[in-house]
């Protein structure tokens, strides 16, 4: 498939897997993920891997932030709208806003080192939220924000020495028949970020 630009980020970005449909416009992105799409390893081994959610990303190098608003048409459990971080297709992370088995919207994140983990973070009020990643060297940080001003962190961990995975945006809906992703306010900076725990 034919890469994307968009203007907020510098780096041309390709597809990991295709999208239902998607448009891209300056410093939004709109993503629809496919029926029964994800990124997951399960770590029982009980389910095959599943790696086909939408998804588009690129390299960038250095230290960065990169941010965005992202807002979920939900419909069914575990839709989600997502920043990606992918080395190969068993070393990659993900930050997720998921609609979770209760109806309710949450941060969750998922580190996959062979095998994926999984792990909640909080509940959000609506369908949208601030999602970003942050890398520092061989590390890397998730953060989500009500507001887009005050950062709280999710996940601080590494994919290892010397891997410099790609960056970018997915779109899942695991169970359901695909849902709507919009990314606006997409910013990338290149720099490190200053505090982890502050809330800058």
């Amino acid at each position: 498939m034919e890469g994307v630009r968009l203007d907020a980020v510098p780096m041309p970005l390709r597809w990991l897997a295709p999208a239902a449909s998607w448009r891209a416009d300056g410093s939004t992105l709109e993503l629809a993920a496919r029926p029964r799409t994800d990124w997951f390893v399960d770590p029982s081994g009980a389910r095959p891997p599943v790696l086909d959610g939408a998804a588009l990303v690129g390299e960038a190098a250095g230290d960065y932030v990169l941010r965005a608003r992202v807002g979920v048409r939900f419909a069914a459990t575990f839709d989600a709208g997502v920043l990606i971080l992918f080395a190969t297709e068993t070393l990659w992370a993900k930050l997720c806003f998921e609609l979770s088995p209760n109806d309710r919207p949450m941060i969750v994140s998922v580190v996959t080192r062979g095998a994926s983990d999984d792990a909640n973070g909080f509940a959000v009020a609506g369908d949208e939220v601030w999602l970003r990643i942050a890398r520092m060297g061989r590390a890397f940080a998730f953060h989500a924000s009500a507001d887009g001003e005050a950062w709280s962190l999710v996940r601080h961990f590494t994919l290892g020495d010397d891997v410099v995975p790609e960056v970018g945006f997915e779109a899942q809906s695991p169970t359901g028949e695909g849902c709507e992703v919009r990314f606006d306010d997409i910013r990338f900076e290149p720099h490190r970020l200053a505090g982890l725990r502050d809330g800058s």
